[in-house]
């Protein structure tokens, strides 16, 4: 289940010829019009707050009617003018039959459209209603559009090696936890076969619908750093936290010198010499020469678009060893979609079922 499903709304020509809305404007003005005072709602040049309102879940962020700033567009019922435009992602438009001879303050009111029919049921055009308790929705012109009510519980932190969904008795939502119960000890007979127990883990998988999410993004923009992912793909179909190193590019080299005359980016450097990966004192076994993102020298960032998971071992001075699963870039790309990645929202729209993980 996704966090927020997306708006299905109908393409419609009405829709877009009522732009309007705006709370953070600067006082209107007035102007005399036979024999009336017409306050104007607009005022240039534009005076805009540094950040954008925050909207109510489900109400629209737009351009105001001024077309200066950004506000949240006015809802079915609520005043609406020149400035404060009502949703028209609602299929909503302003009225302004009732502010006769004036036409300054109108009220939100709802295109006559088609309506909706979900599960046997017929629903107004504009009409709101809750299919079950986990969905609001809204018919808009023939499509219906839902928004999740189910947004309170949040996955456990990053940190968290088992986080798990479960059930509450007498809820409707299902709540996240971190499962940090002890493994359950082995106490079977030592006669019993390991075959056995390969045979449930079988039973395991059949029943298991296997989720991954993507790797985040590296840690470090430069140097050694950690990439992470969620996944149930295990004999015991339970979610636990992957960790991989990565390293996006060195710190210490002067990338922009590789850049050839005439180009602003380099997408891929890659050193002459191969080198060891090293981790608190531990020296890889093998010597590898990675791939490394580039850079640009204007605005745009390199990022890597295809990339596969290696196992590397590394050997410690005492004579212990360990392994660690590193990312291996193949390729890649140099665009303006530039992420921070200390950013706990950069990857948002790439987590399935676990995009809203804190940091």
């Amino acid at each position: 289940m996704r966090w927020l499903l997306p708006w299905l709304l109908a393409a419609s020509s009405i829709l877009q010829a009522t732009p309007q809305d705006a709370t953070t404007l600067p006082p209107p003005s007035t102007v005399v019009t036979e024999g009336y005072t017409r306050t104007q709602y607009c005022k240039w040049p534009c005076e805009c707050p540094q950040s954008p309102p925050h909207c109510p879940a489900g109400v629209s962020l737009i351009t105001d009617g001024c077309e200066c700033c950004k506000a949240c567009a006015k809802q079915i019922g609520e005043n609406c003018t020149e400035a404060d435009i009502c949703d028209f992602h609602r299929g909503l438009y302003c009225d302004y039959s009732g502010d006769r001879p004036r036409y300054e303050i109108g009220v939100c009111a709802q295109i006559v459209g088609v309506g909706c029919v979900l599960n046997g049921i017929r629903y107004k055009n504009g009409e709101t209603f809750q299919p079950n308790c986990k969905y609001n929705c809204t018919c808009i012109n023939g499509a219906v559009g839902c928004m999740s009510l189910c947004t309170k519980s949040r996955p456990p932190l990053v940190w968290c090696s088992n986080p798990k969904q479960i059930k509450i008795v007498g809820k409707c939502c299902e709540q996240w936890i971190c499962d940090d119960a002890k493994k359950i000890r082995k106490t079977s007979a030592r006669h019993i076969s390991s075959a056995a127990y390969g045979g449930e883990n079988e039973a395991w998988q059949k029943n298991c619908i296997s989720h991954t999410s993507p790797w985040s993004l590296c840690s470090k923009t430069c140097g050694l750093g950690i990439s992470t992912r969620i996944s149930n793909d295990n004999n015991q179909c339970r979610f636990v936290k992957e960790s991989r190193l990565c390293n996006m590019r060195p710190c210490e080299v002067d990338i922009t010198k590789h850049i050839k005359p005439g180009k602003r980016c380099l997408a891929v450097y890659r050193a002459e010499e191969a080198m060891n990966y090293t981790i608190s004192g531990c020296v890889s076994k093998s010597t590898y020469r990675p791939k490394y993102c580039g850079v640009c020298t204007d605005n745009r960032c390199c990022s890597p678009y295809k990339s596969k998971t290696i196992e590397v071992k590394f050997e410690c001075p005492d004579g212990n060893g360990f392994s660690w699963k590193v990312m291996w870039i193949n390729a890649c790309f140099c665009n303006l979609s530039c992420k921070n990645p200390n950013d706990i929202f950069a990857d948002l729209a790439h987590y399935h079922d676990y995009s809203e993980i804190a940091n």
